[in-house]
């Protein structure tokens, strides 16, 4: 019994040493990008739509292979479900290869017509959903900002607030000792 407790401690422990001399396979972690290195590697990419959501990576990539040289295949996939999205981005290694692969557009995949475009890089601080109303809602008493805008954004009707008053005392004030 000793000798088994003995032969699984020096196994556990050559264990360790491999994984703390060799770095760990493939890629570690989400490796951090400056805005040039994306910009850069935006250009060499493409946004690729309408894709089947029964598809692979390496399908997209023997499909776009004609292109030229597929760095990466990412397929985006809903971070709630796990279910596909039905966009992908693929980047080649060279900025030709993005030019080429716009023949692809209108192209069968999978039996859908795929959308081929250049992928744009997001920019921080610009919002593609700024449509240029401010966001707060409008909850101010007496605030006199009454337009229709505000009504309608923030999801206040014309009726009056507060208790509907019925029954006997329906014109009178309304008024309760405790």
């Amino acid at each position: 019994m000793e000798e088994e407790a003995e032969k699984l401690k020096e196994l556990q422990n050559e264990v360790e040493k491999q994984m703390n001399m060799s770095p760990p396979p493939g890629n570690a972690g989400p490796v951090i990008m400056s805005l040039e290195e994306k910009m850069e590697a935006d250009a060499r990419s493409i946004y690729v739509g309408n894709v089947d959501y029964g598809a692979t990576a390496e399908e997209l990539e023997a499909h776009f292979h004609g292109c030229g040289s597929v760095n990466r295949v990412t397929i985006l996939c809903d971070k709630y479900t796990g279910h596909p999205k039905g966009f992908a981005y693929i980047e080649f290694s060279d900025k030709e290869s993005v030019r080429t692969s716009m023949a692809l557009d209108e192209s069968l995949f999978r039996g859908r017509q795929i959308k081929v475009i250049p992928k744009r890089t997001n920019r921080p601080g610009i919002s593609t959903t700024d449509r240029g109303f401010p966001r707060t809602r409008y909850r101010g008493r007496g605030s006199g900002y009454s337009s229709s805008r505000a009504r309608f954004y923030s999801g206040f009707s014309s009726r009056p607030r507060g208790r509907a008053y019925r029954g006997r005392a329906r014109g009178t004030s309304w008024y309760s000792p405790y």
